[in-house]
Formats: C-alpha cells, structure tokens, sequence
C-alpha cells in the first residue's frame, strides 16, 4: 500500500500544532501551495527545522503567527534583501531563532538517518556559534593522541518534513532528482508529506537512468497534486523563480499593514489572483 493521495488542503490540516518540521532551502523545492494553506488553517507554535535557510516560505509563516522557533543558516530573501517579517519577529522576541550552519544542519539530520545519537563536525570550532548553541558539545575526539577537540551535534529527528517535486509515480515513488537533500529530510522525519506537479502513470524504477533520482515511496506518507506548488520560487528544470511576485513582496511585507493586505490577497483569496 503506497502513500495516501490527498488535497494540499487535507495534508496542511494534517500538521499539528507545536510540531518540529523540516523545510527545504529555496532551490530544493519549497511546499509554497502547502505553506498558504498552513496559513490558512491556522496553525501555530511550529518549530521549523530549514534545511539549511529559508526565504518567503518562512518569512510567511512567521509573519502569519504559525512559527515558534527556527532553526536554519539563515533566513533571508535573497537579491531581495532581508526578510522582513523574520527580522520584525526576532527584534521583538516573538520567536526563538537558533542560529546554526550548512554543515551543521546536515549533520543533525544525517544523524537521524543513521540512527546514531549525535554526528561529530570540526569546520565550527573557534567560532562564537558555539556559545550560543549549549546543544553543541566540544568533546576530545577519542581516537586522537593529542588531544584534540570535536563538536558533536545531537540528532534531529523530525515530526514532519514538507517539500514539493517535480513528479511522483503510479506507485507514490517520488522523482526528486540531483535534490539529494530531499531525501535526507525524508530519512530524518517520522511523516514525509510531498507535493507534486503531476502523478504519472509510470513506474520510476522501471528506469536505469530514472532510479537514480528517486525517494521510494516507503519514505513517504501523503502526496498531493498542486500544479505551480513551489510558486513564486521556482523547482528544478521545469520554472524559474518569480521575481517580480517575490520583489513585490520584499516591497510590501516591510510594514504590518502591507504584510497584512498580501496574506488577504495571495493565501485567503487565491482565485482572485492572476
């Protein structure tokens, strides 16, 4: 029995409050269609784990109220400028931000997917991340004879890990290409909810050259269809970012009236939008 089929709506609902999510990086495939309808349901104290930033997708949510804590490399919009609602939330201490790196994200979740209890990196020593992360250990590396130091970062283990892809199969296998992180949050997550562009009538695996790109679907709990689902980011080799929809959002998210006026227009009444 594969991955249930379900409406984007149903799989937002699907995501309870307070749960520890891990969401892809701008250019892996963002769950845009997924992200509104989060807004919409209102959803609240979720603790995004960003595989390693985010950039409208969590600048939305946290404007929304959906956001407790993050955890990411960094949260920005990118050519854009800053985000505009995350700084707003940070400055005013509505949520928690836990400042991390690339490698040490990766490593918290490929932990995880090995089951061991923490992931051992050195590229942080002699940085001032260290005195803000108490989570972090430095250890003596056993297995040196001169004493040397190691961070060790405990495993992540994901409530839920969200991201869009291109296609899915017949079986609920889904193509997720040179997106090889995909499947790291994919290993590190206890539900893996995915949206799609178009389920097709055909079986990856039956592909030498296809497999190689493939998520089983026995990682997979839910898929949905959502035509566009990653807009205004763009998604691998089928559509580029939309730069003047995230412009005009970099433009009017500054203040709280023009953030406020975007969710009215773009999440709660998306048929209205060309």
């Amino acid at each position: 029995m594969g991955p249930a089929v379900q409406s984007v709506k149903q799989m937002a609902s699907s995501v309870p409050d307070g749960a520890l999510v891990g969401v892809p990086a701008d250019y892996s495939g963002v769950p845009m269609a997924v992200t509104r309808e989060l807004i919409c349901c209102e959803v609240r104290d979720l603790n995004l784990f960003c595989l390693p930033l985010t950039t409208i997708q969590g600048d939305m949510m946290i404007g929304a109220g959906c956001v407790k804590s993050i955890e990411a490399a960094a949260v920005t919009l990118g050519e854009f400028g800053r985000a505009p609602q995350f700084t707003r939330a940070v400055g005013q201490g509505k949520i928690e931000m836990l400042d991390s790196t690339c490698p040490a994200l990766h490593a918290q979740l490929q932990a995880s997917e090995k089951s061991v209890p923490f992931m051992p990196l050195r590229g942080i020593l002699g940085s001032d991340i260290l005195s803000q992360r108490p989570d972090w250990k430095v250890i003596e590396n056993p297995f040196s004879e001169t004493g040397e130091p190691i961070v060790v970062l405990p495993a992540t283990l994901l409530d839920v890990s969200i991201f869009h892809a291109p296609y899915a199969d017949q079986n609920g296998n889904i193509w997720i290409g040179r997106r090889r992180e995909l499947a790291t949050l994919a290993h590190a997550s206890k539900r893996v909810l995915v949206t799609v562009e178009e389920i097709l009538d055909e079986d990856f695996f039956e592909s030498e050259a296809r497999a190689a790109g493939v998520l089983p679907a026995f990682y997979v709990d839910s898929i949905a269809e959502a035509q566009n689902g990653a807009w205004p980011c763009g998604l691998q080799d089928l559509y580029e970012p939309d730069s003047e929809e995230l412009r005009y959002y970099a433009k009017v998210a500054k203040s709280e009236e023009g953030f406020s006026d975007y969710i009215r227009s773009r999440v709660f009444h998306q048929d209205e939008v060309a």
